[in-house]
This record gives C-alpha cells, sequence and structure tokens, in this order.
C-alpha cells in the first residue's frame, strides 16, 4: 500500500538504504559519515547480500559506537541478513521497500558522505515537484584520497546536459543514456513505491532516474556531495575515459549491447503504457524503441549497416534517442560477436 505523504510543513524523515555485500574494509566508516549527519537520518535500513566478511558485524560495532557517544542518538537501525545474494539491483529494490521514511537516501557500503550533504540536499524536496535529487562526487582512491576527477566528468555530461538536469528537463537527456549513479541519490519513498517492481533489464539507479524524470521530478545538484570511492572491487565504478578506452569500448562486440538497450526500451514502454497520464512520455519512449530494434537489426557486416546508419542519421534519431556521433561509430565499428563467437 502506498505511503501516506508527510503533513505539511513536517520535517521530512529519512530513511537510508545501505546496501552491503563483503564490504568490511569500507562499510564502518560510511556508516560513521551516515550517523554523523546533521540533521540526522530517522533510520539505517542495511540490506546485506550474503556477507561472508563480517560486514554486519563492523556495520553493528559502528553503530554501538555512535550510540556510546550520543547517547540522545534516536537512529534506528534495522539489518537485513540474506543468506543467497539478490544482486544489487534486487538487494537495493528491498532495501527500499523495508525504508520507513518520507525520503530514502542510497548508500554503497564503500563511499563517504561529507559533513553537511542532507542538511544541503534534503531542503529541496520542500518543493513538492521535486521527486529525486542527485549530484555530482568526488572520485576518491581506496585510502579516501581525492584524485581531482568528478564522477560528471568521468561521465562526459556536456554543459547541456547539466542544464537540463539542473532544471528538471531531465528526460530528454536520459532516453539517450543516463547519468545518475545511485550512490549519490536521495528520492522520495512514494517515487520508488510506483516504481517497483524494477524491471529485470534496468539497474535499479538508472530506472529510478527514469521513472522521476517520467514526472518531471529529477534534479541535480552539480556540487560533489558524495566521495565515491574507487578501489578496484567496485561492481559499479567511474573512471577516467582515454581515448585507449574510448577505442576499447568501439571494438566490444555488439550483440548483447543492442538487445540489453532493446529489452530496457521495451520495459519502459510497457510500464509506461499503464500510465496514461504521461502521454508524451510513452512516445517518446515507443520511439527509443524503435531506434534501439532498428539499430539491433542491422546486418552482421559493419559496410551494410551504412544505408540504415545514414537515415538514422538525417532522420535525427542518433540525436535524440542515442549518443549522436559516439553511437553512430559504435554502430559503424563494433563488431556483431566476440571473435569465436557465432
Amino acid at each position: 500500500m502506498p505511503s501516506a505523504p508527510p503533513s505539511p510543513g513536517a520535517p521530512l524523515a529519512v530513511s537510508v538504504a545501505l546496501c552491503t555485500h563483503n564490504g568490511a574494509a569500507y562499510a564502518g566508516e560510511q556508516v560513521r559519515s551516515i550517523l554523523d549527519q546533521e540533521p540526522a537520518p530517522a533510520e539505517l535500513v542495511v540490506g546485506d547480500d550474503a556477507s561472508t566478511d563480517g560486514t554486519v558485524a563492523v556495520i553493528r560495532a559502528a553503530v554501538a559506537r555512535h550510540r556510546a557517544e550520543h547517547p540522545d542518538s534516536t537512529i534506528a537501525l534495522r539489518i537485513i541478513e540474506r543468506d543467497a545474494p539478490l544482486g544489487v539491483t534486487r538487494n537495493f529494490e528491498q532495501t527500499i521497500a523495508a525504508c520507513s521514511g518520507d525520503v530514502v537516501a542510497l548508500s554503497d557500503q564503500d563511499d563517504v558522505w561529507p559533513a553537511g550533504r542532507l542538511a544541503r540536499l534534503l531542503p529541496l524536496f520542500a518543493d513538492p515537484a521535486v521527486l529525486l535529487v542527485h549530484t555530482d562526487a568526488r572520485l576518491v582512491d581506496a585510502d579516501g584520497r581525492d584524485s581531482g576527477a568528478r564522477l560528471l566528468s568521468t561521465l562526459e555530461a556536456s554543459p547541456r546536459e547539466i542544464e537540463l538536469l539542473e532544471q528538471g528537463s531531465a528526460l530528454e537527456v536520459l532516453v539517450r543514456r543516463n547519468l545518475v549513479t545511485g550512490a549519490t541519490v536521495l528520492l522520495r519513498r512514494d517515487l520508488a513505491e510506483r516504481s517497483m517492481p524494477f524491471p529485470a533489464s534496468w539497474v535499479h539507479d538508472e530506472w529510478l532516474a527514469m521513472m522521476a524524470a517520467v514526472e518531471g521530478g529529477l534534479r541535480l545538484v552539480p556540487e560533489p556531495w558524495l566521495d565515491y570511492r574507487q578501489h578496484g572491487a567496485n561492481v559499479i565504478g567511474a573512471s577516467e575515459v582515454t581515448w585507449a578506452r574510448r577505442w576499447e569500448r568501439l571494438r566490444e562486440p555488439r550483440d548483447e549491447r543492442a538487445a540489453r538497450l532493446v529489452a530496457r526500451a521495451a520495459a519502459l514502454v510497457e510500464r509506461l503504457e499503464k500510465r496514461p497520464d504521461r502521454a508524451d512520455a510513452l512516445r517518446l519512449a515507443r520511439a527509443k524503441l524503435a531506434h534501439e530494434q532498428t539499430r539491433a537489426s542491422m546486418p552482421r557486416a559493419q559496410p551494410l549497416r551504412l544505408p540504415s546508419i545514414l537515415a538514422g542519421v538525417i532522420a535525427g534519431r542518433y540525436s535524440r534517442y542515442s549518443r549522436g556521433a559516439i553511437d553512430i561509430a559504435r554502430d559503424l565499428i563494433q563488431p556483431a560477436t566476440r571473435k569465436g563467437g557465432r
């Protein structure tokens, strides 16, 4: 059952959905940075995905230490321990569902929240139109040292994309590609509830961002309100894009990626068909699906793809539904399968 909205003017209660899997090395520092926020979250809900390294014990110890140092703390702790791993997206889905706050802050196990993070971001939800807020982040190394890189820079977000995300015109951006990283996100719990279940073809943060964008409720704060730790074992991470890495991506086989893009667009169309109040978004999603289906059905031999690619360029589909020149190059260059495959 959907949650009741908070009373007008009442402070918004914040739940933190922290998902973990064998994160003992860093989870304690992250938990301490969460508990030290002012205003404090109402609860910390941990979804542990079958850790075997003592992650849960580390979290309990960090919470116990905080309570000893702050005997007046009222932050509730709930830990959901799973015997078998669900994977990142399902873990977040079930952990978010267990939250009770008006606003849910998503948290990975290995990052650090800077002091003042909730104080900076929570006031944005005073505007009832705001459904989801995300930010830039500092990329730090395993020891927490600032690398000097910023998340949006590594994602090669353009000034125009950043402007649209700040202004709440995110759908135009996200239909082309995702620029929202879950670890930077705060969202209204009722948005999460009506976005469930998350489609299997989508990652949780990308889906929640898309659902917020469909309703015009996504906002970017282009300030680095997260220390996004890169330690070599991240499930989903970020790194500076080099020309060598760009070329490597252009040489990746296209079949698997093309099928994934079609599945994602189809899942979006299916969900929006249940939303008659979002007819404009449905038309955009259907156009995106048709574009990805066309790309996926191109001939396996690269030269034979040229007529279809040119038609897409002339019609403006690559600029509206893909990353323009980058995806044109992909469709021209990428092999159909891996070497040795069929």
